[in-house]
């Protein structure tokens, strides 16, 4: 009992970080049934941003840990904003009515071009993650959490709380969604659809920045390949919940957390030993195969406008 409670709370916590992440897919997909493949990129620049930021201060200011990180992350929010609203304006918007194969091949070059942008910056080494924040930890029912677990649950649910709030009772929200439900005639409406979809591209790529942060937290490290498997994870969360859903993508990402954990903790019993946690990765694509071929709309049911 206390590993599967123990393997909950550590698929809670991961299954958060997706969440975030697969907010920006599925938000890009609800309005330009888009998927934006370079996302995990900027979940990748974030945290590579802040890294630097992080490791730059670390030493050289008397400030306390979060406090820094802190300043981390306000550094690399705008730098994945301004990053967001460029890949759109310049790789995507060209293409909006191009077939679709075309902004598809472009995501994927987007994704290569950003990934080789970082390993020239930061080179092909891990970035570790200064140990400056609480270590603490604390038992609940025999399994342990820690405080940085913790900060990331509840931040998440809060982020994603918010965003909820912003789409469904603000001006801007209410505008997101007559861009997705009907582009043509939200235009028609006053609605500018270009700024609608550059800023749907600039909120996706602010929480992709703290989900990368989050992440480079949790591991204790970076890479400029994290985003690649961190996106296609997010992905798989997306479509499991229901592309285009931001229910959906909150549910399938906890619920892809929990199954990869509870997949990583019970494995090596399951095979007798023959395949260890390190094949957790697995589960998540047999997650997302089984999803398309059983559910393809998803759990919650997928949600796209009407496209002329």
């Amino acid at each position: 009992m206390d590993i599967f409670l123990q393997q909950l709370i550590n698929g809670l916590v991961l299954g958060s970080v997706y969440a975030l992440v697969a907010l920006g897919y599925t938000m890009v997909y609800g309005i330009l049934e888009l998927i934006n493949f370079a996302h995990g990129e900027v979940t990748m620049i974030g945290a590579m941003v802040a890294l630097s930021v992080i490791g730059a201060l670390v030493g050289h200011v008397a400030l306390p840990g979060v406090v820094i990180v802190a300043m981390g992350v306000l550094v690399a929010v705008p730098v994945c904003m301004l990053l967001g609203f460029t890949i759109e304006r310049v790789a995507y918007r060209p293409l909006r009515h191009a077939p679709r194969l075309a902004p598809l091949i472009t995501a994927i070059g987007v994704s290569i071009l950003l990934q080789n942008l970082a390993m020239i910056i930061w080179g092909r080494e891990y970035v570790k993650f200064p140990p400056i924040l609480s270590s603490a930890t604390h038992q609940v029912a025999g399994a342990t959490i820690s405080d940085l677990q913790i900060f990331i649950l509840v931040l998440s649910l809060l982020i994603m709380a918010g965003l909820v709030a912003l789409v469904q009772k603000t001006k801007l929200g209410r505008a997101m969604r007559a861009t997705a439900q009907a582009p043509q005639v939200a235009a028609l409406m006053g609605v500018n659809v270009n700024s609608v979809i550059s800023l749907t591209f600039i909120i996706g790529s602010a929480i992709a920045a703290i989900a990368g942060v989050m992440v480079a937290a949790y591991y204790g490290l970076a890479h400029y390949y994290m985003g690649f498997m961190l996106g296609l994870k997010a992905f798989t969360a997306a479509v499991l919940g229901g592309i285009g859903n931001l229910a959906g993508a909150m549910l399938g990402g906890l619920l892809l957390g929990v199954i990869e954990s509870l997949g990583a903790g019970y494995i090596g019993d399951i095979t007798g030993g023959f395949m260890g946690s390190n094949y957790q990765d697995v589960f998540a694509f047999f997650v997302l195969i089984l999803v398309l071929v059983l559910r393809p709309s998803g759990l919650l049911g997928e949600q796209v406008g009407e496209r002329a």
